[in-house]
Formats: C-alpha cells, structure tokens, sequence
C-alpha cells in the first residue's frame, strides 16, 4: 500500500465521528438506541440513587455530572463503581455493561437538555 494512502487513512476522521449519540424529537421520542438506554436504566435501578429524574437524590445528578464527565470517566465510574461514595460496581452486571453505549446517549440527552422528561418513548417512523 502506498505510504501516502496509509497516513491518509490514518488520519482521517472515524466514519461514526459524525454519527450523532441520541435522536429525540419532541423532547421525549427517541432512537432504538437511546431507548435501550432508558431500559437499561429502569432495569438497572439507577433511580434509587440518582433520583427517577436523574436530578440526584442519594447519588449525584447525573444531568449535571454529565455536562462534565466524559464518557471515558463515565463508564470507569459504571464499571468499576465508587465504592467510597456508595456507587456500586456494575461490572459484572452483563444488561448494563451490553447497553453502556445506549445508557450514555440517553443520560447524555437528559444532560444535554434534548431529552426533556425521563420518561421516554419510541420514535415513530
């Protein structure tokens, strides 16, 4: 292969980089995606601590911790939990660790403001 096509290839921008994290219309209809995360949520619990509107309760509110942490910082927090802070580790938890992507999007859309009630539904085609 030609040297210049390799650095070519090397640096050019990952095809999903445009790919957008969640798709809402109406503040509330989401992607596939995004709605596994919401299950994945309500599965998981999460609202015991974080509050059914993410806005904190025993744990943080996620809808402001994520307008900072990174999503690299998100799912080592996830993962490995904070026991120090009594966020347990769902490392081990196989549905939450599978839809760690789709969790994101949606905390992320909670986040961002585009996601504007906890609950969410389907998008329609």
């Amino acid at each position: 292969m030609n040297k210049f096509l390799c650095i070519a290839l090397l640096c050019a921008a990952p095809v999903w980089a445009d790919t957008p994290l969640y798709s809402v219309t109406d503040g509330y209809k989401v992607d596939e995606n995004t709605l596994k995360g919401f299950r994945t949520w309500r599965a998981a619990a999460c609202d015991r601590c974080h509050g059914a509107n993410q806005e904190g309760m025993v744990g943080p509110s996620l809808v402001n911790s994520l307008k900072t942490l990174s999503k690299e910082e998100f799912i080592t927090t996830v993962r490995d939990g904070r026991l120090d802070k009594g966020m347990q580790s769902f490392g081990n938890n196989a549905q939450v660790m599978g839809n760690i992507d789709h969790l994101y999007a949606y905390l992320k859309g909670r986040s961002d403001g585009a996601i504007t009630r906890a609950k969410v539904e389907a998008q329609q085609p």
